[in-house]
Parts: structure tokens; sequence; C-alpha cells
């Protein structure tokens, strides 16, 4: 039986998908863009203030399940550009100082309005 996660302190989905659905001990949490949830607007700054109000947001997700960052296993990194691969790296990185989840990241063409990165994850309890 899937569970659908919801909460107010990471933006709403701007489509028809959920925050995060929770199945059997397992999150997936869907793509984040670096919107503000308080505002609604995308976070002004470059890659790294991007990065950083998306894992916030994830944070946000996983907490309302009940999760941790400890608990993320995968993550999936989209990225406008792989020149903004080492900003966003870095800060990342921040997030998991050891026992890194598995990640992928790519470059794409385009991304949710016009936004810079958008991280996808996976936790498991």
């Amino acid at each position: 039986m899937k569970k659908i996660i919801h909460t107010e302190k990471a933006p709403a989905a701007v489509g028809p998908y959920s925050q995060a659905v929770e199945v059997k001990g397992t999150l997936y949490v869907s793509g984040q863009i670096p919107i503000d949830p308080s505002t609604g607007k995308i976070v002004p700054g470059g890659i790294a203030e991007q990065t950083l109000q998306v894992m916030k947001n994830i944070g946000a997700i996983l907490e309302e399940a009940g999760y941790r960052y400890e608990d993320v296993v995968k993550s999936t990194c989209l990225l406008s550009d792989m020149s903004h691969f080492s900003a966003m790296n870095e800060v990342y990185g921040f997030y998991y100082p050891v026992d890194q989840p598995a990640r992928a990241a790519f470059a794409v063409k385009d991304l949710p309005l016009g936004v810079l990165v958008e991280i996808e994850t996976i936790a498991v309890k």
C-alpha cells in the first residue's frame, strides 16, 4: 500500500504528481527544484543557492515522512549545464558527509521553470 507524502515546508507539486510516495519502507521523493515554499518563487542566485534550496526541500519532505538524509540511498541530479557540477557537488556533499548515497548526474536540455538544478531522491528505512 502506498502512502502519499505532503508538507507545506516544501513546494507544492506543479503537476500531476506527489512530493513523495512511500511504499514498504522506501520513500520516493519527486524531483525537487529550487522553489522557496514560503514565497512560491525560485530562489535568487546561482547554482549554489539553487542547490541549497533543493536540498532544504528534500530535507523537509524526508522529515515529514519520518526519514533523514542518512536514509537516502540514491539521488539523481539534473543540471542545466555540466559546468554547474562542481558547485552543485559542493553543496550536495555537505548533506552527505559520510556513507554517501549512490548518485547519477546529467546535463539536460531544459528544466522546469528554467531552473539550474533538479534532484530526485530515494530513501530506505
